[in-house]
């Protein structure tokens, strides 16, 4: 199992510092050993695929990825456009990951439709799938788009990963796509729900084994502060209510919301969760590390011990 970081929008931060800020926490991720480091595309913050293509010219060796841009703010051809052009800029080591959204997000906040997902997801498949094979001209015509075009951007392969929660989505992901990007998954629901699901599509599809990239929340901390932990990972992270998708994965499991997938507690707590996912069929762990603290100056200190600690365990995992 890969040990990589996920971050997301940092607050504390002035806005003048995020987008620095971001590129230095990439250029320290490789530095300490982790091998990829996802951002999300996260409503109102920076471009995930913008910042991507920057963290791809400061950085050398890392996987870079996206977990995940919403396919509904991007037409499918603009969409591999634009991931071309990030696979550029990243030397071959960015991976586009992709997903439906939310119903809060994409029509409660864009005004956009979002009426079967699944289907769009397929639509939107067709054609990034035929305009990321190769230069030369892309026509697709499905239900969703109608698409007479070309491309002609760079020669470096562009992986696909699908965020995909239900059968439908899991099935596409392991047909259609490199593998799936989790998130609010714990153990029990990626081993009976999401592996065996997503395995079966790829093989039936006669497709390599694909990726599951579990995004799991991580705090190291004494065991007396672990209740607290997970209910301040609700906090910051956003409930499972808000979700629906996010709702019928946890029926799957054993979380009641995403608190309950985190790794916290001290050394031996997290290490022992970290080996939990791993035998579940997590292939790489994208850990999202929550400082905590009363105040800026701890919760920095919080989250250098956790980050340090996650990077020991590189090469343990590796």
């Amino acid at each position: 199992m890969r040990i990589g970081l996920m971050v997301g929008s940092d607050r504390e931060r002035t806005r003048a510092d995020r987008l620095d800020g971001l590129l230095d926490d990439g250029r320290a991720a490789e530095a300490q050993g982790f091998a990829s480091f996802w951002f999300p595309q996260v409503p109102g913050y920076l471009d995930a695929m913008t910042a991507v293509a920057l963290l791809g010219r400061v950085t050398e060796r890392i996987e870079i990825g996206t977990a995940v841009v919403p396919i509904q703010t991007r037409h499918p051809l603009v969409m591999a456009q634009q991931a071309a052009t990030t696979q550029a800029a990243c030397g071959g080591r960015f991976t586009l990951g992709i997903g439906p959204s939310h119903d809060w997000i994409i029509s409660g906040q864009l005004g956009l439709p979002y009426d079967r997902p699944a289907r769009l997801v397929r639509d939107h498949l067709d054609v990034l799938g035929a305009s990321l094979s190769g230069a030369g001209p892309v026509d697709v015509d499905n239900d969703s788009y109608r698409v007479h075009g070309s491309i002609d951007v760079t020669d470096y392969e562009v992986p696909v990963l699908l965020a995909a929660l239900g059968p439908v989505m899991l099935r596409l992901a392991g047909e259609r796509a490199g593998g799936t990007i989790l998130w609010m998954a714990d153990e029990r629901a990626i081993e009976s729900h999401i592996a065996p699901r997503l395995t079966a599509a790829a093989c039936a599809a006669g497709r390599p084994a694909p990726r599951i990239v579990a995004g799991v929340p991580v705090a190291l901390c004494s065991p007396g502060e672990v209740d607290d932990a997970r209910a301040h990972a609700g906090e910051v992270l956003g409930h499972a209510e808000l979700s629906p998708n996010y709702l019928r994965l946890l029926e799957h499991g054993d979380a009641d919301d995403v608190g309950d997938t985190m790794a916290a507690g001290d050394e031996a707590s997290v290490r022992a969760r970290f080996r939990r996912y791993r035998d579940a069929g997590v292939t790489d762990l994208a850990a999202r590390v929550i400082p905590l603290g009363e105040d800026a100056a701890a919760r920095r200190d919080s989250r250098c011990r956790t980050k340090d600690f996650v990077a020991s365990l590189c090469a343990e995992f590796g």
